[in-house]
């Protein structure tokens, strides 16, 4: 078998042939499924010309035609060719597939009895022969035949008997958005009433048993459609809106074209079986998935290289809705969080690659922080230059232009330039240079005038050794000593490699509050005295730098206990208990700011700063500044323990949310002053998961959890997805030197489904997640996820191919780790038949 060769962007070109129109049968049986299609193609007078070439992996090819006679398609890797027409004609064939068979979970495969699919990227290559590529679109007519009581495809149905259902999509689609389900569901009905007067029914499609779980999807559904038409003019655009609950599935969730297939964990929730994060989750994803049918689906990318124009857009929406529905200023601090400890880890190590890549092997590895959360980032960002009265005529501008079409990041910038007048030569950067600009700034004042200069640098990435400048948006103000703003938030737009701006007519020497609304995804370096950075977070009127501000002092407190054993800083213990008592401040907001830095990030810190980071060593560090920080505040945080109790019935809004996310926080800081009393009478009287949850962190973090934890087991077992948390909270929170032999015991055990990835993912990722256990002295870790990847890339390669990220920080770390994870990584590449998702990943990790 050849070594799989790199797509490139540059040598893009349009489709030979178009489609017209698809008819697709399906025959539904569990080892032989028989798929029959009859499509309608027709020469791309802008295409190469030649055979018609169609894409097929694992089909057993029956019949096939060209306008009713019967021909002989050539074989070639991936699928096959056939001489066809120079004018219209119509293609039909017969395949059978094994949906049973079907673990890596693409294409049409089977999830515990129940028929799905998952066709994006190339999934849709599995079910039948077809162009599968983004920029080929077509209306769908699909019948479906098979016992089960629920038959669904896209679009309005439009007929229906004993043991068959008929649907059509009127919307040309490509065909990674096709989507077929089929199974013994119950459907969550309700119905939506469009701006315009239509009425569209409302589906989500659960298991029986899971139907009262459904409830705060379909008002989250139902939110989303409302702030669509309200927000950017969208309107639902089909009779029907159907979503699907699924055990077994690699993603999140799919926008599949009126019919969404999503993993169960993101539809699924009550009070006693999710957390408030789990509601805030299932809000977004909802969110986002709809959001798609407008930017994905009715616009969608031209190629795969385009991903982000689709994913990058609809994450920014997605967080523009959530800051509506719940705190703009949380929401941020959430977003960021996540951007730290993913996208910037990714563009500091060997996965990294521009927000729109220049190549790739395997499209399925790059479903990245970076295309999806950074490309959001860029989207902030243009909207911030150009305004929000100019975002808006540009949109407007996109949905009109585009709708229908495959469209580029050219054509998206593009409709920006000609709605606002701006030249986004320089901007368009942000979308072909990978890497995390470095932003430094020093200060001066004199005479009244305040000077900031800021130089920028992006440090050398795989491939792009040079960087050029970028289009920086910095949001500034300026604060008094007194507190007050003296210059409000004014954005900055830096466009060189060094560049200074000026405020003049200043009384005195002002602070700065930089970067606000973390206007820009860089990395600030500002040398800056702790009596600053305490005096913006007390007075910062911007809500992220004020939580920045405490981030940066509890940051420099940890590497310094660290880099000079030096003890818990005074100044920052006597702050956080200035926020632990600020009435004032939102409790979500607080409980953030009380949150202390990830191990993983610090370590990316000490690394930053030139020092080999011991996961041993800030482990023990960090759990040292936890227990200073609860001795500090003990009475405090045992009054905010009983002040944050939320009476009455459970909700998940924000404001009840935040209360408990407060309460838990405080009691987290407490476990190790008490030595868990406290969690285990929460843990006891907890009424929902959130508390139930969160108590049985604090205590497993202390090592002092294994009761309450036999007695979640036997209260949860039949529950598969709160048996998610149970494995993934013993594999994240175990004690550095019981890490391994807790993950190891847990693959043992008859609960763990190493096929599922939720279950997978919860129990190995929850063991990469615990970086002083995964990063163990002796390899143990590392041994233990090869031996898993090696397990499951012939299973599943694209659950295996996401875990290698792993292994991406090995660089940072000291002479005896990389020797050991280098030898794990050689292990792995040299296994027989590895699938090209995890080569390619290996191999960009092993060529750091």
């Amino acid at each position: 078998m050849s070594e799989p060769q790199p797509i490139f962007l540059a040598e893009y070109q349009p489709p030979a042939y178009l489609v017209q129109d698809v008819h697709l049968t399906f025959q539904l049986d569990p080892k032989h499924t028989r798929v029959t299609s009859r499509i309608a193609f027709t020469p791309n007078p802008d295409g190469p010309g030649g055979p018609l070439s169609l894409d097929g992996i694992g089909l057993k090819l029956i019949w096939a035609r060209i306008d009713g006679t019967p021909v002989e398609p050539m074989p070639r890797d991936g699928g096959i060719t056939v001489a066809a027409p120079d004018t219209p004609f119509v293609w039909e064939a017969e395949v059978e597939i094994d949906p049973a068979a079907n673990t890596a979970l693409e294409g049409l495969y089977m999830s515990r009895g129940m028929y799905c699919t998952q066709c994006e990227a190339e999934g849709f290559r599995k079910i039948t022969y077809y162009p599968d590529r983004p920029d080929v679109m077509a209306p769908f007519t699909v019948r479906i035949k098979g016992p089960q009581p629920i038959l669904l495809s896209n679009g309005n149905p439009t007929g229906a008997g004993d043991g068959w259902a008929e649907w059509h999509d009127p919307w040309p689609k490509p065909a990674y958005l096709f989507a077929l389900v089929a199974g013994d569901l119950i459907a969550h009905s309700d119905q939506f009433t469009t701006a315009s007067g239509r009425a569209v029914d409302l589906n989500i499609w659960v298991r029986p048993g899971d139907q009262d779980k459904a409830d705060y999807a379909m008002d989250a559904l139902i939110r989303s459609m409302r702030w669509d038409e309200e927000v950017y003019g969208r309107e639902y655009d089909l009779d029907v809106f159907n979503i699907v609950a699924v055990d077994d599935f690699n993603m999140g969730a799919m926008e599949n074209k009126g019919l969404n297939i999503f993993n169960s964990k993101y539809v699924l929730a009550s009070p006693e079986t999710a957390t408030d994060r789990d509601f805030e989750l299932i809000e977004g994803i909802i969110a986002h998935e709809y959001f798609h049918n407008w930017t994905g689906n009715r616009i969608t990318c031209r190629d795969w290289f385009q991903l982000c124009l689709k994913e990058g857009l609809t994450v920014f929406r997605d967080q523009q809705f959530s800051g509506d529905m719940r705190s703009h200023a949380v929401k941020r601090i959430d977003d960021v969080l996540a951007l730290r400890a993913r996208q910037f880890r990714e563009d500091a190590g060997p996965l990294a690659h521009p927000v729109r890549p220049e190549s790739f092997i395997e499209i399925n590895n790059f479903y990245t922080s970076t295309v999806y959360e950074k490309g959001a980032e860029v989207i902030g960002m243009l909207k911030t230059l150009v305004g929000d009265e100019g975002y808006a005529r540009a949109l407007d501008l996109y949905f009109d232009r585009h709708d229908g079409d495959a469209a580029t990041i050219e054509d998206w910038l593009q409709v920006f330039e000609d709605a606002t007048g701006r030249d986004l030569t320089q901007f368009k950067r942000w979308y072909s240079q990978a890497g995390t600009p470095h932003l430094t700034v020093s200060d001066s004042f004199e005479d009244g005038t305040y000077t900031l200069t800021f130089r920028q640098e992006t440090a050398p990435t795989p491939g792009q050794p040079d960087k050029a400048p970028q289009v920086l948006p910095i949001a500034v103000g300026l604060l008094n000593d007194n507190g007050a703003e003296v210059v409000p938030t004014t954005v900055l737009e830096m466009t060189e490699t060094e560049q200074s701006f000026t405020f003049d007519g200043l009384a005195s020497r002002p602070v700065p509050s930089i970067l606000r609304g973390f206007s820009a995804p860089v990395i600030l370096t500002r040398e800056m005295p702790d009596s600053d950075t305490g005096h913006l977070l007390a007075h910062d009127t911007d809500p992220f730098n004020r939580w920045e501000a405490g981030r940066k002092l509890t940051k420099d407190t940890l590497i310094a206990m660290v880099t000079d054993g030096a003890a818990p800083s005074a100044a920052l213990l006597d702050a956080l208990g200035r926020v632990l008592r600020d009435d004032s401040a939102d409790p979500a907001f607080r409980a953030l700011a009380l949150g202390l830095p990830s191990e993983d990030d610090i370590a990316q810190s000490l690394f930053t700063a030139g020092h080999t980071p011991d996961p041993t060593t800030i482990h023990t560090t960090r759990r040292k500044l936890l227990a200073a920080i609860g001795a500090h505040l003990e009475p405090d945080l045992r009054t905010t323990l009983d002040a944050m109790t939320v009476p009455g019935p459970y909700s998940p809004d924000a404001a009840d949310a935040g209360k408990r996310a407060l309460r838990l926080t405080a009691l987290r800081l407490l476990t190790p002053v008490d030595g868990g009393e406290a969690a285990k009478a929460v843990f006891k009287n907890a009424d929902n998961m959130t508390e139930q949850l969160g108590a049985l962190a604090a205590l497993l973090a202390e090592g002092v959890g294994d009761a309450a934890l036999d007695t979640f087991y036997q209260q949860w077992k039949s529950d598969r997805l709160v048996m998610d948390k149970w494995f993934a909270l013993q594999t994240s929170l175990a004690l550095a030197e019981t890490a391994v032999e807790i993950t190891n015991s847990l693959t043992q055990h008859p609960d763990f489904d190493w096929k599922n990835p939720n279950r997978f993912r919860s129990a190995i990722g929850g063991l990469v997640s615990n970086t002083a256990g995964f990063h163990a002295p002796d390899g143990a870790g590392y041994r233990l996820l090869a031996d898993w990847l090696i397990r499951l890339d012939p299973v599943n390669p694209q659950t295996a191919a996401r875990m290698c990220a792993a292994f991406e920080t090995w660089r940072r770390y000291d002479a005896d780790r990389q020797s050991l994870i280098g030898a794990e990584l050689a292990r792995i590449a040299q296994t027989p038949d590895l699938s090209r998702d995890t080569s390619e990943m290996i191999g960009r990790i092993r060529d750091a």
